[in-house]
């Protein structure tokens, strides 16, 4: 006969227990607000700094390549996260506000 440790086992009792199934997903407003600030910030790097390096506006080219890679750092995570808020609010399967992190 084989051995089997019962200690990690699951039983019926484990499974009823009804505050380990509660789904909090109500929005997390400091998460959004960054993430919304993050996509403002980035979008708004990148039109500038193309801006300044097609028109050598406040300076030479260099200088508009490093705003539109900043604000191209700054958009991704902004996009991202702004999608998932959107997308757990409008309820579609898959995206939970879970899903961002805590700040």
């Amino acid at each position: 006969m084989a051995y089997v440790d019962h200690a990690f086992s699951i039983t019926d009792e484990d499974m009823m227990m009804e505050d380990s199934y509660t789904v909090n997903n109500k929005p997390p407003i400091k998460e959004i607000a960054l993430a919304l600030a993050l996509l403002v910030t980035g979008t708004l790097g990148l039109v500038i700094g193309i801006l300044m390096a097609y028109n050598h506006v406040g300076g030479d080219k260099a200088h508009g390549l490093f705003f539109a890679i900043l604000g191209g750092i700054l958009f991704l995570p902004g996009f991202y996260y702004t999608r998932i808020a959107y997308y757990a609010y409008k309820g579609y399967k898959g995206f939970s506000f879970s899903n961002i992190p805590p700040v």
